[in-house]
């Protein structure tokens, strides 16, 4: 079972010391991505073949500073593309989306 929405905010998910179990992959990759762990956040993203797998798949492409490839996954997301400085709000607000 994947949390209910209302079960966790995204202060909430970035908040978790330890993995928490039963989330979506989308929150997974999100979990890894705030807590450092790259590679596990992209290998999770890879997978998932949405809008929303693309847009964390750009936001993890802008954290490692490839911006020529974070607009490639921007534009498959049918979303603008976003920089560095944009980074904590993206995640925010991509979370948000995730949870609701």
């Amino acid at each position: 079972m994947l949390y209910h929405p209302a079960v966790m905010t995204p202060a909430e998910l970035a908040s978790q010391p330890s993995f928490p179990a039963q989330l979506s992959p989308e929150a997974q990759s999100l979990w890894h991505c705030k807590h450092g762990n790259w590679d596990e956040a992209h290998s999770i993203a890879q997978d998932i073949h949405t809008k929303m797998g693309s847009w964390i798949h750009a936001l993890l492409h802008v954290i490692e500073g490839d911006q020529w490839n974070a607009d490639y996954w921007f534009s498959r997301a049918g979303k603008p593309s976003r920089k560095p400085k944009d980074i904590d709000s993206l995640w925010d607000e991509i979370a948000t989306e995730v949870l609701a």
